[in-house]
């Protein structure tokens, strides 16, 4: 059901890949609420997804962008004002990626070099661009920027590795830019902490089927979807929410503040599961 509560509004959206992806499920919902967006992605995912599906079906433009590129960003910004006619009213950051997970190295053994392209990418992008967008004035008044982070920025996941340090950087950016920005433009800067889910990225995860199996058990509500996810992107895309900036905003069905639910403690009581140890070595591997 539309409710039109973006009619009339431009947005950006970093990240879509496939209709896995969270971003994708934002864009669809952005549109059926009357928005007009602009897509983008690096050039080699917007070659190997399936983005030009999604922008035919939300009549979107596709500017192809690296997120760690200032100049990729401020041609981004430059050219989707032109392609929407206007400022921008929203832009949803959904770029995550660690090299080190990729390789499985584990915390305690990472490679900096790899953990640095995880910082730039998962955090000092967000601030890239908002910079960017903010020295070429192309965000209208009151605006709404968000991006996606999740619990591990607060609390320890086994497996998580250094995107936990990434997506605590990601919010620190958020609040630090939502001042600046809130005071002088009235523009809001958020995060969303989005329940565990089943997107590409996700599935890279150390473990992430149990993770998103915890999470559905201990939660009150149980997991956030993408879908659901996306409705509340569009909530805080909204005139609905001018007045909360700064936030990280805790979707996920009650996660956040459980300790332990009956059916977690049931599950726990069936089976205790040996320690994660190393076939080689036979070490117990704690990153």
């Amino acid at each position: 059901m539309s409710y039109n509560l973006l009619k009339g509004k431009r947005g950006i959206i970093f990240g879509a890949l496939n209709d896995q992806s969270i971003a994708w499920k934002v864009a669809e919902r952005a549109c059926e609420e009357g928005a007009q967006i602009v897509l983008t992605n690096t050039p080699v995912a917007c070659r190997m997804g399936t983005i030009d599906e999604l922008a035919k079906k939300t009549n979107a433009v596709i500017i192809p962008a690296d997120a760690t590129s200032v100049e990729d960003l401020e041609n981004l910004f430059v050219e989707a004002q032109k392609a929407l006619g206007g400022k921008i009213d929203f832009v949803l950051h959904s770029c995550a990626m660690s090299v080190n997970m990729r390789k499985k190295r584990t915390y305690d053994d990472l490679d900096y070099g790899f953990l640095d392209k995880t910082l730039d990418i998962s955090a000092i992008s967000f601030h890239k661009m908002i910079q960017v967008a903010k020295k070429l004035d192309a965000i209208a008044e009151y605006g709404s920027i968000l991006a996606l982070t999740y619990v591990a920025s607060h609390r320890t996941f086994f497996g998580y590795n250094d995107m936990a340090d990434a997506k605590a950087l990601l919010e620190s950016i958020a609040r630090s830019f939502g001042y600046i920005y809130g005071r002088e433009k009235g523009v809001r800067v958020n995060t969303i902490s989005q329940s565990p889910t089943l997107t590409t990225a996700g599935g890279g995860i150390k473990g992430f089927d149990g993770m998103l199996d915890y999470a559905d058990r201990m939660s009150p509500l149980g997991n956030a979807s993408a879908d659901e996810c996306a409705d509340y992107c569009v909530v805080m895309f909204s005139d609905l929410t001018k007045k909360v900036t700064m936030q990280t905003l805790f979707h996920d069905g009650g996660f956040s503040n459980m300790g332990m639910s009956l059916r977690g403690m049931t599950q726990y009581n069936k089976s205790f599961i040996p320690e994660n140890t190393d076939e080689e070595t036979g070490k117990i591997i704690y990153g």
